[in-house]
């Protein structure tokens, strides 16, 4: 007998149960993946051989009809049911009407959390936005492009909980007697700082450094954008330009970012859009404690570790509403940029 009381059989017969677990849930979803392509190919069908005056009504209903349930399933109905339930108590068995959003407002803690996400929602964009436009002019003028844009732009590809957990090595740190494993640390150390903070502990410094985190991965997606936008500015007018006596720093401040500003504002707005719904990276690196904490994480915490469904939706709903304004600008920017094209 093994030293844990189990036996090889016992081993054996868990080991199965897992397999067994994973075939059953395999074949569920094989099989309801497999239903949803056999209903779609039969819509498919019946539209095809439709004709005459139901021809053109069918087919409108079959390429629209799946998008609206999924955004009726997957957005209108959840919307209004957080909307419903920011009203009502913890438990959703009293109605309180605006007395989760007064407590949201009120609240010294959640007042603290507010400042911290606006901290994040002007810093981190402004940041990845700015370091992606100097990045882009000075990527475009070296060769093998493709090769630095590929590498600057691929931490894009990583979730940033993979980020995140990347990044928790990087601050890692240890007793100034052990070795370090942490980066930031070991480099703090051969900087002659004999004794680096636990840098997750410091604030609001641990503020900023998780803020790097989301500029780290949203740099790659401003470069790559700001860098189509400039190529795109035409010959003649930098020439122009030139020709009046426009160059280096003028030439970009007074030529290159006009040109370029409504893809500007829309790399910014978007970063802020994800910047304001960051969670992953909190949630990941310090669960929101140590002062930073920040609305999308307060929300989850609110709703799924104290199960306070009131307050939980209601900080849904602020969070909803602060990141409406920045969708419509966004939209209004990109038609704005059609219209002139």
């Amino acid at each position: 007998m093994s030293l844990s009381g189990s036996t090889p059989a016992d081993g054996a017969a868990l080991a199965a149960g897992a397999w067994g677990d994973a075939a059953v849930k395999f074949g569920n979803t094989f099989g309801a993946v497999a239903g949803f392509l056999g209903i779609l190919l039969l819509v498919f069908l019946v539209a095809g051989r439709a004709s005459g005056r139901l021809a053109r009504p069918l087919a409108v209903g079959v390429f629209l009809g799946p998008a609206v349930v999924l955004l009726l399933v997957g957005l209108v109905v959840p919307l209004v049911r957080t909307v419903y339930l920011s009203l009502y108590d913890d438990d959703s068995s009293r109605f309180v009407g605006g007395e989760n959003f007064g407590w949201a407002f009120s609240t010294d803690s959640v007042q603290k959390i507010l400042v911290t996400t606006l901290l994040w929602l002007v810093v981190a964009p402004l940041a990845a936005t700015g370091l992606g436009l100097v990045l882009a002019l000075l990527v475009d003028r070296m060769r093998g492009q493709a090769v630095y844009k590929s590498l600057i732009f691929m931490p894009m590809a990583i979730s940033l909980v993979g980020a995140s957990i990347i990044f928790k090595f990087v601050y890692e740190s240890r007793d100034s007697s052990q070795q370090q494993i942490g980066l930031l640390s070991q480099l703090a150390i051969a900087l002659g700082w004999e004794h680096p903070p636990n840098w997750m502990l410091s604030q609001p410094l641990n503020t900023f450094l998780l803020m790097a985190v989301m500029v780290w991965v949203q740099t790659g997606f401003a470069m790559v954008v700001l860098s189509a936008a400039i190529k795109a500015i035409p010959d003649e007018v930098t020439e122009a330009a030139r020709l009046d006596g426009a160059g280096g720093v003028r030439l970009f401040w007074y030529v290159t970012v006009p040109m370029i500003r409504t893809t500007v504002v829309v790399v910014l707005t978007t970063v802020m859009i994800t910047t304001l719904k960051a969670f992953d990276i909190v949630r990941t690196m310090t669960g929101g404690n140590f002062g930073t904490q920040v609305l999308a994480n307060e929300m989850y915490s609110q709703s799924f570790v104290q199960f306070n469904t009131g307050r939980g939706s209601a900080l849904a709903v602020i969070l909803f509403l602060a990141v409406l304004p920045l969708v419509a600008y966004n939209i209004v920017q990109l038609r704005k940029e059609r219209g002139v094209r």
